[in-house]
């Protein structure tokens, strides 16, 4: 049975009683916001890009909240039960939510919002790692709702306080035009409303009068201080930093290493960044094709950057250099691979002089049988952030430099992207998760099955120790656990290069009070608790 500890209980119900009230008596003010990344689907259920997650939980309420140790909290259930086999969660609700559109949440409607997870194509991603042992769910009242699993599995908690558990009204589930997309037609109880939505420009959201339900640990109750926001979609650095410093907007995300001491120096502005929970941006070698088929190319590929250099240049030291494929804030950590690997150039030319690849063509790339040593990665656009393409050119120039690998760095559209990956047809696959907890990535990405294991690596140890994991809650056996992986993926078998760790930046006008991130993910909150100071 899943219980708060009194103390916690108590903290949280005085820090409900006394959490400011709505601002009264002020005018509501409106907000406009520029971001980096348009999202791809405003369907949280089909959430995908960490960058869009602040948009989630401005229209979407999920079941629990976590918060930064990990810890477990009420949202839309006020409590939760498990049973003593680990296979039956019953959920107590809130009995005054509703949705956008008018109708009631109920347990109905979380019975409708799992069911849906069951609809061939609808996320098969989630259908086979979050909700793998999903069974069934029962109403057993209009308050209670009962969820009975296969077999016990410790993600599942993690996935009832994740976007991909924010609850939409089964009306719209019926009915939205785009249901994989979402829009304005796909409503949900949250504190804003989405009304307006214009591919490329912005996304337009109005404060809902009726809210009365945010999460353990926000700031005030009842509706959100804002009246609007405006999220404006500026991919390129520059002009999000030039618009916020012209007033053209009041706060940005995204902020590059070029403008962070600019920005810090700026008597009206404000900075705050935080680092991104799940996985590290890494590449993922695919070992089913020529050359990374061969362990020695893998590891020479690391071997060959100055990966600190890389950071410092691309980043001007605002970077966390990434050792594992999990990222540094996880509990799931491995600090013991710091230092193991990376950054020999004499190393790397030796490895890829035993794998054969010996000779040099006149651009000075190694050759074998007459082809050269090229590989390839075909990076979505709708994914690129942080100036992931400069470091890619950076990456290039290195592995040219000291070991004469030819790496070709193909920015292209999500759907072109797709394709190479469905035909096979690249060596390298880029990617970080916002997981919570990174057990739930490593189930996607490495084991045999995984539904976004690009690297086609098979090991049956691995698949164990990961199924082990996903199944208990002893936390100290799932560390012990993690680690053997990281340490075969990253180290033993060498089909990752983790890169840096993600993290988010916030800069705003000194007026603009109550920005923060999400404790569990470490992305840019909600803009709930957002207001206009003076």
């Amino acid at each position: 049975m899943k219980r708060l500890a009194p103390a916690l209980l108590l903290a949280l119900t005085l820090a409900a009683c006394g959490a400011e009230p709505a601002q009264e008596g002020a005018a509501p003010a409106s907000l406009t916001w520029a971001i980096e990344t348009e999202p791809i689907t405003l369907n949280p259920q089909q959430w995908v890009q960490n960058k869009a997650r602040l948009l989630v939980f401005n229209q979407f309420d999920a079941l629990l909240s976590r918060d930064e140790q990990g810890e477990f909290h009420p949202w839309l259930a006020t409590s939760w039960k498990v049973s003593d086999d680990g296979r039956v969660y019953t959920l107590r609700l809130r009995d005054d939510v509703t949705f956008h559109d008018g109708t009631t949440f109920d347990a109905a409607a979380v019975k409708a919002n799992l069911d849906q997870f069951m609809v061939p194509g609808y996320n098969p991603a989630v259908a086979a790692i979050q909700l793998k042992a999903y069974e069934k769910s029962e109403v057993v009242s209009p308050t209670t709702i009962k969820i009975t699993l296969k077999e016990p599995d410790a993600l599942f908690l993690d996935f009832l306080a994740s976007p991909y558990a924010g609850q939409v009204s089964p009306r719209s589930l019926k009915n939205a035009k785009d249901l994989k997309f979402g829009g304005p037609d796909l409503v949900g109880t949250g504190p804003f409303i989405l009304d307006r939505y214009v591919p490329g420009q912005e996304i337009h959201y109005r404060r809902n009068p009726d809210y009365k339900w945010p999460p353990a640990g926000a700031a005030h109750q009842g509706p959100a201080h804002l009246a609007e926001i405006t999220y404006r979609f500026l991919p390129e650095a520059a002009v999000r930093v030039g618009a916020l410093t012209s007033g053209q907007v009041q706060v940005i995300e995204g902020v590059p290493a070029t403008e962070a001491a600019m920005i810090e120096r700026d008597p009206d502005l404000t900075l705050s960044t935080a680092l991104n929970s799940g996985t590290s941006f890494s590449y993922y070698f695919n070992t089913s094709r020529t050359p990374f088929d061969d362990q020695r190319v893998r590891e020479a590929f690391r071997e060959a950057v100055d990966l600190d250099a890389v950071l410092r240049s691309v980043y001007q030291g605002t970077a966390t250099r990434a050792w594992s494929l999990v990222a540094k804030s996880s509990p799931f950590y491995d600090a013991s691979l710091e230092g193991r690997y990376g950054g020999d150039a004499a190393k790397a030319n030796a490895l890829l002089d035993a794998a054969g690849w010996k000779e040099r063509d006149a651009e000075g790339y190694r050759v074998k049988d007459g082809k050269r040593l090229t590989v390839r990665v075909f990076a979505s656009a709708a994914f690129q952030r942080d100036r992931r393409d400069v470091l890619a050119q950076a990456i290039q120039a290195q592995v040219k430099q000291n070991a004469g690998i030819d790496y070709q760095v193909k920015i292209v559209d999500q759907g072109a992207a797709q394709q190479a990956l469905q035909d096979n047809d690249y060596e390298v696959f880029e990617n970080s998760r916002g997981d919570s907890d990174s057990g739930a990535a490593l189930n996607l990405i490495l084991p045999a099955e995984g539904s976004l294991n690009r690297t086609h690596y098979a090991d049956k140890r691995l698949d164990s120790w990961l199924a082990e994991a996903g199944a208990i809650s002893d936390q100290e056996r799932r560390k012990e656990l993690y680690h053997k992986v990281q340490q075969t993926a990253v180290l033993d078998k060498a089909i990752v290069f983790p890169l840096y760790v993600p993290a988010d930046q916030i800069a705003a006008r000194k007026s603009v009070q109550g920005l923060g991130f999400e404790p569990a993910s470490g992305t840019p909150a909600s803009a709930y608790d957002v207001r206009i100071g003076t």
